[in-house]
Order: structure tokens, then sequence, then C-alpha cells
């Protein structure tokens, strides 16, 4: 793992940059994945094709925001076990579950339908962490903050895969 400005921060685990063009590297060993610098990381044509779903970064960022979830939420209180923490990790979970889920699917109508669920899960946290916060449970800023690139890159993403890929000939 690369030990830079553009490694995991102590705080948060969540890597930011004001550069649209960086691509985070998932290998297996290493989570949250490290950010590298590419061209674009949405745009199909200036990258390589993915060979696992680990290789999007909608997942990696997505995977990265779960791991932050279960941090906040095992400083809830204990009366919180079966309710809002297990709600909350389970929706969450759900993003980058379905967004793997649907890589798979050899359809666009497929595809669609298990990233639409993913947006489903993630609207659903974004509630839940507006209640975590009334509740004054933690800060839930920066996550809510995060949430929202996660929900911008799935919507690019979904509008990418429904675009036909251009001809060779």
């Amino acid at each position: 793992m690369r030990m830079d400005s553009q490694t995991k921060t102590k705080e948060s685990g969540w890597k930011e940059s004001g550069d649209k063009g960086v691509k985070p590297s998932v290998s297996s060993t290493s989570y949250p994945p490290t950010i590298l610098p590419s061209s674009n990381p949405i745009l199909p044509s200036s990258r390589a094709p993915s060979r696992s779903f680990e290789d999007l970064i909608v997942w990696q960022k997505a995977h990265a925001w779960v791991l932050e979830i279960y941090r906040l939420t095992a400083k809830f209180p204990s009366h919180e076990l079966y309710g809002l923490t297990s709600q909350l990790r389970r929706a969450a979970v759900s993003i980058p579950a379905n967004i793997a889920e649907g890589y798979k699917k050899a359809g666009t109508a497929d595809k669609r339908r298990f990233f639409n669920i993913a947006q489903g899960s993630l609207e659903e946290c974004r509630y839940y962490l507006i209640l975590a916060h009334d509740l004054r449970y933690g800060d839930t800023a920066v996550l809510a903050q995060q949430l929202a690139e996660v929900s911008r890159l799935l919507n690019a993403y979904i509008r990418a895969i429904e675009v036909p890929a251009p001809s060779t000939s």
C-alpha cells in the first residue's frame, strides 16, 4: 500500500482528492483502496476494461464507506444493536453487494435493476445518517458527503452502461 498524501487518513479512512482524475486501486489484501492517478475515473474509454467488480471505482468507494459505517455504529448505544445499528449496517452493505451482483449480470436491464437496488439502499442510508445525527450518536457530516460521492459515481456508472459501445469500424 502506498504511504503518501493519498493514503488512508487516520480519522476517516477515506481518501480525499480535489482532483477529478483519481482512480482507486484495489488488491485483494488491502482495503480501503489506494488512490492512483487516472485521466478520468468514470468514462470507460479512458480506462482498461474491468475484470471484476473490485475494479469499479464506485464499488471501491462504497466498500470503503461501509467500513466507516461499521466504525461509526460500533460507538452507538448498546440498546441500538438490534435497531439503528443493524438497519444502517445492513443497508450500507447492500450498496456494494448489489453493485457486485449487478456487475456480473449479462443484460443491461438486469444490471440496471441491481444498481437501482443499490441506489435505494443508498437513500435509506442517507436517512439513517440524518437520524443518527439527530439522536446525537456521532458526527455524520463527512459520511454524508462520502455517500453523496458514491451516489454520483453510481449514477454515472448507470449512465455509462446504458450508452452503446463505440463501433470500431
